[in-house]
């Protein structure tokens, strides 16, 4: 069976912004506040150090997956 085509930039972004958007949203509520008083720099580290490996490990592999198993009906 050939690969299958990879997505447009469009549809990469689209799938980002897709896993990023909900991931940011909970860890604003869930880490920012358990980091209290420190200062913004080092929040937005918490958020991102929470934030970027979720997506890149859990959230964006799914995301394709799905992504081809439509474009695979589609075909």
């Amino acid at each position: 069976m050939s690969q299958p085509k990879p997505p447009s930039i469009h549809v990469r972004a689209f799938l980002t912004w897709l896993a990023i958007y909900p991931l940011v949203t909970i860890a604003f509520y869930t880490v920012i506040p358990l980091l209290g008083a420190f200062p913004p720099p080092i929040k937005v580290l918490g958020l991102t150090a929470v934030v970027i490996p979720t997506a890149v490990y859990l959230v964006m592999p799914n995301l394709f997956k799905v992504y081809y198993a439509i474009q695979r009906r589609r075909a």
